[in-house]
């Protein structure tokens, strides 16, 4: 009995040193010289202040660089008392938070300690419900701190207001290189948010949107930062929804871009008239290292189109292209092959050697219209041809007699289309043709016509129409994005809150009359290089302040003043 006496003392000591339940875990610990028990009893006393369970995985790693605390569960308490260690703690450089739960209410007692804390040089908290909030809160630290250069931010709910927050805390620290904003939920306002963020970011290297909304005018306004920039070397938009309209102005960025190196543009809804449109921009940029265009819905024709942009110019750097999804044809790894023995460090992907290329069959042209292509080049009038068929004078011929008269003329007419002409010209069954009928048939068959015309150039106008918007709206944004050339040279970050501004891209324009905004795009296409399409539609442009949101994108059921006359 007297022997137990001593050990339950010792384990009372211990009882009254530690009570509360801990997952430390001692099998495993790694001890080396920098280990200090002060930070560990400093991180003990606050789990138990705010009334958590210590992590053991942190209490054994805290003085390394690396820590990696992803999937512990924290919450906002945990986060409280990590953050009573990070006061005094500069070992570590590289802290993991992933997927904790700390929300809002944890990221203001880190912020705090990373206001001052200037060792931590990467941090991750991405997945931990931070929204709008959070944004807000980081935004604040970051125009303090000056150490973090990377920052993962994906998983966190953030919206526009969120765009909103980092682009006004990265156009003034440059510190930041690397920043992953993937999967939230940035729409066409952020996209015009982070659009002046790229323009006005001097420290950004690479910058992660994937799986987020950002389409149409929020495309527009990020390839127009994108042109503005030039820092960046990786950009991830992925999996947002470009489009062609996006893809017109991300060929108009490249084009003058010349520090971008790798591009990820797959999943975007970009057709083979985007590939085109990328491709115009890919023929003069000189820098592009690798591009990802997998899941978009191109084929063998845009497939081709684009492997002949890389190979035309012996300037241009792409070694890698990512079109994964894409079966391609024999012509293609002809051209491949081709291509490969000039440049040995092409790498391209794709789906398969089974793509083929769609023809559609073409239809049989109406009879009248072969009838009347045929007056049109003997010179006759539709009375006369019907006179030569008609012997007696009635005006009125059998079936049979007219069907005789066809063969005889030489007019390229299958059986087909005889029994539709006959169907057409008789359509009670009397078993002859009539004059008037004849005449009233031919009216029809050129009203169609000129119907479908009218619908293939109002179809032709709108297109060009909605390129023309993209292009012009693209221009616009790089014209309100470029800082004046004073500023330009000047390295202060006063510089960047000077010709930063946070109003989104549609409320860039000044108020004008529509020929005086035509005039001034006018001249700037006439000074600029890189401009190619002068709009036509002036009109379009009329700028109102009651739907400054439609100017980027105007509602495409409102007529132009051109198209009413």
């Amino acid at each position: 009995m007297a022997a137990l006496c001593p050990q339950l003392q010792s384990l009372s000591l211990e009882t009254s040193e530690d009570q509360y339940d801990t997952d430390l875990d001692t099998r495993g610990s790694e001890k080396s010289p920098t280990e200090s028990t002060d930070g560990k009893h400093l991180y003990m006393q606050a789990c138990h202040d705010v009334g958590v369970i210590p992590a053991s995985y942190f209490l054994r790693h805290m003085y390394r660089t690396h820590v990696d605390l992803k999937h512990h569960g924290l919450g906002p308490r945990g986060a409280r008392a990590l953050a009573a260690v990070l006061q005094t703690n500069t070992s570590i450089t590289h802290l993991s938070l992933e997927d904790n739960w700390i929300q809002a209410e944890g990221l203001m007692h880190l912020v705090q300690v990373l206001r001052e804390n200037n060792s931590i040089q990467e941090l991750d908290l991405s997945d931990n419900h931070l929204g709008v909030q959070g944004s807000d809160v980081l935004s604040s630290m970051l125009l303090d701190n000056h150490s973090i250069n990377g920052l993962n931010l994906a998983h966190n709910g953030f919206g526009d207001q969120s765009a909103k927050h980092f682009a006004e805390a990265l156009s003034a620290n440059f510190r930041v290189t690397k920043l992953d904003l993937s999967h939230n939920e940035f729409c066409e306002k952020g996209g015009e948010y982070l659009g002046q963020m790229l323009a006005a970011s001097e420290g950004l290297r690479e910058l992660n949107l994937s799986w987020n909304h950002i389409r149409m005018k929020g495309a527009i306004a990020l390839s127009a930062g994108l042109r503005v920039n030039g820092m960046l070397k990786v950009l991830d938009v992925s999996y947002n929804g470009f489009g062609n309209e996006g893809a017109l102005a991300l060929g108009e960025a490249l084009r003058v871009n010349s520090s971008l190196l790798h591009l990820n543009i797959s999943c975007n809804r970009i057709s083979n008239e985007g590939v085109r449109l990328i491709c115009k921009g890919l023929e003069s940029n000189e820098t592009l290292v690798v591009l990802k265009m997998s899941r978009n819905p191109i084929t063998v024709e845009g497939a081709i189109t684009l492997l002949n942009s890389i190979t035309k110019r012996p300037e241009n750097k792409i070694e890698e292209l990512d079109i994964s999804n894409v079966l391609v044809n024999e012509q293609f790894l002809s051209l491949l092959n081709s291509a490969s023995a000039s440049r040995p460090a092409l790498h391209v992907r794709f789906a398969g050697k089974k793509g083929f290329v769609t023809k559609k069959r073409s239809a049989r042209p109406d009879p009248m219209r072969i009838i009347q292509d045929f007056l049109d080049e003997h010179k006759l009038r539709l009375l006369d041809f019907f006179k030569n068929m008609d012997k007696d004078g009635s005006m009125s011929i059998p079936v049979s007699d007219f069907c005789r008269y066809m063969a005889v003329t030489g007019l390229p007419l299958d059986a087909t289309q005889m029994d539709s002409l006959v169907q057409r010209l008789d359509k009670d069954l009397t078993g002859t043709i009539d004059y008037r009928n004849f005449v009233d048939s031919r009216k029809k068959m050129m009203k169609e016509q000129r119907k479908q015309q009218r619908r293939r150039e109002k179809k032709e106008r709108q297109e060009r129409q909605r390129s023309e918007r993209a292009l012009k709206s693209f221009h616009t944004a790089v014209r309100a994005l470029t800082p004046p050339p004073v500023f330009r040279q000047a390295p202060s970050s006063a510089v960047s809150s000077a010709h930063f501004s946070v109003t989104p891209c549609s409320s860039w324009y000044q108020e004008g009359e529509p020929a005086e905004v035509a005039s001034s795009l006018h001249i700037q296409n006439a000074g600029s290089d890189d401009m190619e399409v002068e709009c036509s539609n002036k009109s379009h442009w009329s700028l109102t302040s009651q739907s400054q949101s439609e100017l980027v994108t105007p509602k495409r059921n409102t007529p132009s003043p051109t198209n009413m006359k």
